[in-house]
């Protein structure tokens, strides 16, 4: 019985390693391409407010969620990342092809989702960037990307994030 149960320990160790190699590979083969410079970089929101994600992340991460409202698995992170903005954290989101102001305001409304959001309506800031996948999470800090993860996380593993590029 007892080497029976190690036995398993020792497969769910090595599954778990083996899922924790494929999702790195896979945020690798996916990741954008942003600027090493973030400094240039201003972002207009819905409200009209201009962020600087250089200026943002001086003093705390920021979360840069590039999400859209037709993603399926943005269904599913997006509560999160609105929690995360409630709660505190740095956050600017990038809705990637998703209407116009109007609609996407309107959506978001429906949504009852009040983090900061930039409109990329015909995707031209995704396409600069080369982001793929939706959704996208780029945690900077210190005007430097330090994380980039690609499809679905759950909010811990946001949190997780934002908290060590406190110590990078």
């Amino acid at each position: 019985m007892r080497s029976r149960l190690r036995r398993w320990l020792k497969d769910l160790v090595v599954l778990i390693l083996i899922a924790i190699a494929l999702m790195w590979g896979m945020d690798q083969l996916r990741k954008p391409d942003l600027p090493g410079d973030l400094s240039g970089i201003a972002l207009q929101t819905l409200d009209g407010e201009r962020h600087s994600l250089a200026e943002m992340s001086e003093e705390q991460p920021v979360l840069l969620y590039v999400w859209a409202t037709w993603c399926g698995v943005c269904r599913y992170t997006t509560p999160a990342v609105e929690q995360l903005s409630q709660e505190g954290a740095k956050v600017l989101s990038v809705a990637l092809r998703s209407g116009d102001d109007r609609q996407l305001a309107q959506w978001m409304a429906k949504k009852h989702l009040t983090m900061p959001v930039v409109n990329d309506p015909r995707g031209e800031i995704s396409t600069r960037w080369q982001v793929s996948v939706t959704p996208t999470l780029v945690v900077i800090s210190r005007g430097r990307v330090v994380n980039i993860t690609t499809g679905w996380t759950s909010g811990w593993g946001m949190r997780a994030r934002l908290w060590w590029a406190g110590f990078q």
